[in-house]
């Protein structure tokens, strides 16, 4: 009752960024909470305690954007409107992952290892694929190769958000929510590496060290994870739509028929900004953005 009451979808979209604010209170009361009640299984409770925190405002934003598909006109002049939705979500989900990539360094390296075990699985299972997939090419044809893969991938993660928001209303926080604690755990484990090997090279690590390396693995992460994750939330946002449609209106009327042209709109909108992304990922970040 707390946590729902603290902002409406009419507030989040008005102020955007207070909900970054809001992100880093939920994931770090999520931590805690997890740590406290559930420690064995801390590293799924955590991701379930942000989620149960972030759905009221989800769904209630979910409702909001469907009524602007009825009352507004111009596809332009609803994109634009759905854009202050998508800012709040963007906002709300770095919160969520400057918060875990933050306890990821602060907490004991015991506590660090329980708490994101799920995640770090995770990330050496996405590595060893990409090893895997293109160990037998090189040069162009390896970039072609990784570009494809990380496409589909990603694509498959935005059809997973259209569909736990289409069948579960708020649904695809839940997965927004663990790619935040994903992306966390990953920036959080590039920190404590090169600082070892800083310390092991130079011996003494500074203040002003610690805010450039997390400075450079904010970017290693952002850059192209940004551009994904605002898909991820237009795929969730227009599973929302249609599910929303789906409830409150008939197939033959054209109000439902307005709202789904707006989902169709948006889901190829979402499905270019993973091109962009994968593009970024690929021949950007893994070139540009090193240490």
């Amino acid at each position: 009752m707390v946590l729902e009451s603290l902002i409406s979808p009419q507030r989040a979209e008005k102020k955007p960024w207070n909900l970054f604010f809001l992100g880093m209170a939920y994931a770090t009361l999520g931590v805690f909470l997890s740590l406290w009640v559930f420690e064995e299984q801390a590293t799924i409770v955590m991701v379930l305690l942000t989620v149960i925190a972030a759905v009221p405002l989800m769904y209630n934003t979910l409702r909001y954007e469907e009524k602007k598909d009825i009352e507004l006109n111009g596809e332009m002049t609803l994109l634009k409107e759905h854009s202050k939705a998508l800012a709040a979500f963007m906002f709300l989900f770095l919160g969520m992952a400057i918060a875990f990539s933050l306890l990821y360094l602060v907490l004991p390296a015991e506590t660090v290892g329980n708490l994101f075990s799920s995640q770090s699985h995770t990330i050496s299972e996405i590595n060893a694929k990409v090893v895997t997939g293109n160990e037998v090419i090189s040069g162009a044809a390896y970039s072609e190769g990784l570009l494809l893969r990380i496409f589909s991938n990603n694509v498959k993660v935005m059809l997973f958000c259209v569909f736990f928001s289409f069948f579960y209303g708020a649904g695809a926080i839940f997965i927004l929510a663990w790619n935040a604690s994903v992306i966390a755990a990953a920036i959080g484990n590039f920190v404590r590496v090169h600082l070892s090997s800083y310390a092991a090279q130079f011996g003494m690590v500074s203040f002003a060290n610690y805010l450039q390396i997390y400075g450079i693995g904010l970017a290693r992460y952002f850059i192209h994870g940004i551009p994904e994750i605002l898909s991820y939330f237009i795929g969730g946002l227009a599973g929302g739509l249609i599910g929303v449609a789906v409830i409150r209106h008939d197939f033959s009327t054209k109000a439902f028929g307005k709202v789904m042209r707006d989902a169709i709109d948006l889901l190829l909108i979402g499905v270019a900004l993973l091109v962009v992304a994968a593009i970024v990922e690929v021949y950007i970040t893994s070139n540009v953005v090193r240490f």
